[in-house]
């Protein structure tokens, strides 16, 4: 079983802190891992984040207590890593914030560094950071927003730059849903998955990380996924040790329900 979907960023780029999250892997009966980092970590990617920064002062501050120096310094924990030996397969890779107007930038940084994989996500549309607090919200038209990310989410896929989508339908996070169908979207989605031979993650991110209730994918993406046969990989979407691993079991069984 893979837990594909796991951040380090909480600590320092060392083997013992590698192994942290290698022991909870062999403790929750994992036999494979992907680990990886946010794009918004190093200054490589900064100029992607420049309309974030611009949106508000709240978006600035935390951008900038987030950006954490070069890409460089996580390429050799990768290459230090790949020397030693662990209980469990790692994969490493990068989730990166897809922005269109910056394609060119996120294709020269995947093809420059030997990832094993890079999955795309949508985190902000035009700016808007709809994933951090629900206050933020307010005033927000909510089915202009799903239309938005949807339009950004196919472009994501079309774009070719990634492996995988990350938590494809994380705009519901904090329990806002359009008042119109989307079944038609999540079939265009489907075939375009299809077509660019990605994964998307069945995540669990939202019950471990905003204590949303449903578990993974929407009921109507799941089955149009699955109807369609797209690739689907489970995801805890990890941010400690600890919890590597977390719904990974339960996720598969909705799934294969």
């Amino acid at each position: 079983m893979t837990d594909a979907h796991i951040h380090i960023e909480r600590g320092p780029y060392t083997k013992e802190w590698i192994d942290q999250f290698v022991t909870q892997a062999v403790r929750t009966g994992l036999d494979e891992i992907y680990l990886l980092e946010h794009s918004h970590r190093f200054v490589e990617f900064a100029p992607m984040y420049d309309a974030v920064r611009a949106y508000s002062d709240y978006q600035n501050d935390w951008y900038q207590s987030r950006v954490n120096g070069s890409i460089a310094d996580y390429l050799v924990l990768i290459e230090k890593m790949r020397g030693e030996s662990f209980p469990v397969t790692i994969k490493w890779g990068l989730e990166v914030c897809y922005f269109p107007e910056h394609e060119a930038l996120i294709g020269k940084m995947l093809h420059a560094f030997p990832f094993d994989f890079a999955v795309g996500s949508i985190h902000w549309v035009d700016g808007f950071g709809f994933d951090h607090k629900a206050s933020l919200w307010e005033g927000i038209d909510v089915d202009a927003l799903y239309r938005r990310y949807y339009e950004l989410m196919l472009s994501l896929v079309r774009s070719g730059l990634f492996s995988g989508v990350a938590h494809p339908d994380s705009i519901k996070c904090f329990g806002h849903r359009p008042a119109f169908d989307l079944t038609s979207v999540y079939r265009l989605l489907a075939d375009e998955l299809n077509a660019h031979h990605m994964y998307a993650e069945q995540s669990g991110g939202l019950r471990l990380n905003y204590g949303f209730s449903e578990l993974g994918m929407n009921e109507t993406m799941l089955r149009i996924f699955k109807e369609k046969h797209v690739a689907i990989r489970f995801a805890s979407d990890a941010h400690k040790p600890e919890d590597v691993g977390a719904n990974i079991f339960d996720l598969q069984a909705i799934t294969q329900a």
